[in-house]
This record gives structure tokens, sequence and C-alpha cells, in this order.
């Protein structure tokens, strides 16, 4: 556990959506970087490899493809923890906590 990640307990229902894909995209390699690589350019050596995040949060890589490319704008706070955690990063820099609605 990175210092960045302290693992708390989320009320049940809660989920963190995505703030922004933008963001994700500085720290993970993407179509776009690849496409650069093959015409010559170098790949940031900062970013990870969407493969190496999945393998972090023990989710499916194409679950982080559909992050990165927007398909995909929620998961559960466990996950969105793991994907922070493995960047190094407090998980409020990508997510916003989504809390669910009061029952009446």
């Amino acid at each position: 556990m990175s210092i960045h990640s302290i693992r708390r307990t989320w009320k049940e229902g809660t989920y963190m959506r995505l703030s922004s894909t933008d963001k994700l995209k500085t720290f993970v390699t993407t179509q776009e970087d690849l496409e650069h690589y093959r015409s010559g350019k170098p790949i940031d050596p900062k970013k990870i490899s969407q493969g190496d995040l999945a393998r972090a949060a023990q989710v499916h890589r194409s679950f982080i493809s559909q992050l990165v490319v927007g398909h995909r704008t929620s998961c559960s706070p466990l996950v969105a923890e793991r994907i922070c955690d493995r960047l190094g990063v407090h998980v409020t820099l990508l997510f916003d906590v989504e809390r669910p609605a009061a029952a009446h």
C-alpha cells in the first residue's frame, strides 16, 4: 500500500467516478502513444502499460482500456484505490466519490 492511498471502509453502494480521462492518460500508455512510437517517437517512460495497471488493480486489461477511452467512467472504491496506488497518486486526483442516494 502506498502513502497516497489509505484503505478505508466505504458505505455500501458507493462508487468512484473517473474525473477525467485526460488525467488518466497522463499516467497510462494509450493507443496514440503506440502510434507515435511506431513513427519513431519515444513513449514517456513515466507512463505504465494498461496491462500492468490492470494486473495491479486486479481487473481485466479491457476494463482499463475502457476507462482510458471513456467508455467506462466508474468503478468500485477498491478498484479506484488499487489503480491510484499503482500510479502513486491519491485517489481523489483521478476519481470523485459518488455516494448512494438516501433511501426514502
